[in-house]
């Protein structure tokens, strides 16, 4: 009988360790559960029996997280991951509710309100809560990430799951101390849920300073626009406006709007001097923001055909690196 199997045959199954572990975790030793919950998964992963070590890993994530304690449950999640990758699992129904479910795990916590800034006490809690946050946050989008990574590997679109791109943009939004709306863009426009996408924006919109709401609807439909998707732009656009209406807000008008809404116009039928024309005259709105011009340049490549000399440069490229794209 060969080593490895006899590695097989000796490790009992993988409910009785999950039992024991449990245990461990309910007793408080965090610590002491985690490196049993990395060894117990490391001992089926080598004996090739992945979906035992997919289960302790599960299992262990969640109570980790449910428990607060983020850095373990995550560091175990990204373990879960890991072994989908080396047991080469397909993306599917089933393998995406197991992803969800970990990170349905994550908590939620509300940065505390109304707090005194000139009382140190209050200042220490907030500048905690801040960093709990960040933890928390950082924990989420690496797990998510790497589940986008695996996505794309394994049997989803080129863009990874779009599932799994709408649950990090929902949580960056939802759990970060100072919110990166160009991150949470990024991935709802690789979603599909630009009705969850519009009510992020209104909710943002509502709460940002003077003169960022307008970028924000911009930066929205120029990316989905990038990714040749002009159904979704319009859908983005019109949701957006509905649901404003709705609450008696104020849409914003500027020249940037007014450019979109040309623009808009214009993808919908083969008139790359009128799209040239657009850009020339609300270059100065256009300059606001930086990525707006790599955004058209991409879109210009979608829909006319025309060839970026250097692409993916700046901020959006450096999105699209840091998730692995190449």
């Amino acid at each position: 009988m060969s080593r490895e199997r006899a590695k097989r045959l000796t490790l009992p199954p993988a409910k009785e360790n999950i039992a024991k572990l449990e245990k461990v975790v309910k007793e408080g030793n965090y610590y002491g559960a985690q490196q049993m919950y990395k060894s117990f998964s490391a001992r089926y992963v080598t004996a090739e029996r992945y979906s035992e070590a997919l289960d302790v890993l599960d299992s262990g994530a969640g109570l980790q997280l449910e428990k607060g304690q983020v850095t373990c449950g995550a560091e175990l999640a990204m373990l879960f991951v890991d072994t989908l990758v080396k047991g080469k699992y397909a993306y599917d129904d089933d393998t995406l509710d197991r992803v969800r479910k970990i990170y349905k795990k994550f908590p939620r916590i509300s940065v505390p309100q109304h707090l005194d800034l000139t009382d140190d006490d209050d200042m220490q809690q907030l500048s905690e809560a801040f960093a709990a946050a960040k933890v928390r946050v950082e924990g989420c989008s690496s797990f998510l990430r790497a589940a986008i990574k695996w996505s794309v590997e394994f049997g989803a679109c080129r863009n990874g799951s779009p599932e799994i791109h709408d649950m990090l943009a929902e949580y960056i939004y939802s759990e970060s101390p100072e919110v990166d709306m160009t991150k949470v863009s990024f991935h709802f426009v690789r979603g599909k849920n630009p009705k969850k996408f519009a009510s992020t924006l209104v909710n943002f919109m509502g709460k940002c300073y003077p003169g960022e709401d307008d970028l924000a609807i911009a930066r929205a439909i120029l990316m989905y626009l990038s990714l040749g998707n002009l159904r979704d732009a319009n859908g983005l656009m019109d949701e957006v406006k509905k649901q404003m209406q709705s609450k008696e807000l104020d849409f914003p008008q500027s020249e940037l709007i007014q450019f979109i809404n040309y623009l808009l116009l214009t993808l919908q039928r083969d008139a790359l001097p009128l799209f040239n024309m657009l850009r020339q005259n609300y270059k100065s709105s256009i300059e606001r923001e930086p990525v707006f011009h790599e955004l058209l340049d991409e879109i210009a490549e979608k829909f006319y055909g025309v060839r970026r000399r250097n692409p993916l440069q700046g901020m959006f490229g450096d999105i699209f690196k840091m998730m692995g794209g190449e």
